[in-house]
């Protein structure tokens, strides 16, 4: 969506929450911009190619990605 950016809450982010410390925003991402270097760290976002779909921040079962409006 136009006009839009998804991005991590990192207060809300406790990845070791979900199923065995994977993010599942990544899995829910249809443009493969979401990256998580190992289980349990915190998701990193590609702000720059970011869509603002909103699927990823469907997917946080934590509401620790959100879109926003640029």
């Amino acid at each position: 969506m136009p006009g839009k950016m998804a991005m991590v809450v990192f207060d809300k982010c406790q990845p070791e929450k979900c199923q065995h410390g994977a993010c599942l925003a990544l899995a829910a991402c249809p443009h493969r911009l979401i990256k998580q270097e190992a289980p349990t760290t915190k998701p990193m976002f590609h702000p720059s190619t970011c869509q603002g779909c909103g699927d990823c921040a469907r997917a946080c079962p934590l509401k620790a990605v959100q879109v926003f409006k640029l």
